[in-house]
C-alpha cells in the first residue's frame, strides 16, 4: 500500500501483532535490494530478540548525557539483565549512595571504576566508603528515531 505526501511516496506495511511477536510483510535490504526478497513475511519477536534470560531482565531509561559517547542517549530505553556477570568493559546499571547511573565497568584486578562515556563527567573510583552494587549488565538500547 502506498500513499503520497507532498512529492515523496509512502510505503505502509501490514503489521500484525500475536503473542509478543510482530509479523512485517516487507523486508529491508541493508545491502543490494532484491525484489524477490523484498515481499517476505517474517515474524519477529521483540522477547526473542532482546532477552536472554526473562526472569533477570528489567527495563529502564536513560536520564541525562554521561553515556552519550556509548550511544546511550536521554530517555532511550535500556534492556538490562541482572543474570550476566559483570566484567571489564561491560555497560552496567549501578545503585551507588543512593541513586542508579549507568557507566561502562572499568575492572582491574580488585578495583572498579565507573567510566562515562562523555568528558564532561568524572570517572568514579569505586572505594569500600561508597555504598555501591552493580545491578545489571546493559544488553540493548531501543531508541526513538
Amino acid at each position: 500500500m502506498t500513499s503520497k505526501k507532498n512529492n515523496l511516496r509512502f510505503f505502509t506495511p501490514k503489521i500484525t501483532s500475536e503473542k509478543g511477536s510482530i509479523l512485517i510483510d516487507v523486508g529491508i535490504s541493508a545491502g543490494f535490494p532484491s525484489p524477490a526478497d523484498d515481499f517476505r513475511e517474517t515474524r519477529i519477536s521483540l522477547d526473542a530478540e532482546l532477552i536472554t534470560n526473562k526472569e533477570a531482565t528489567f527495563f529502564a531509561r536513560v536520564r541525562g548525557q554521561s553515556m552519550i559517547g556509548a550511544g546511550l542517549d536521554d530517555n532511550d530505553l535500556l534492556v538490562i539483565d541482572r543474570s550476566l556477570e559483570p566484567v571489564n568493559n561491560k555497560i552496567a546499571v549501578c545503585f551507588l549512595d543512593g541513586e542508579f547511573t549507568v557507566k561502562r565497568l572499568r575492572v582491574e584486578g580488585k578495583d572498579v571504576w565507573l567510566q562515562p562515556e562523555n568528558p564532561d563527567y568524572p570517572v568514579i573510583k569505586i572505594t569500600e566508603d561508597l555504598d555501591f552494587v552493580i545491578w545489571g549488565i546493559v544488553t540493548n538500547v531501543i531508541k526513538k528515531v
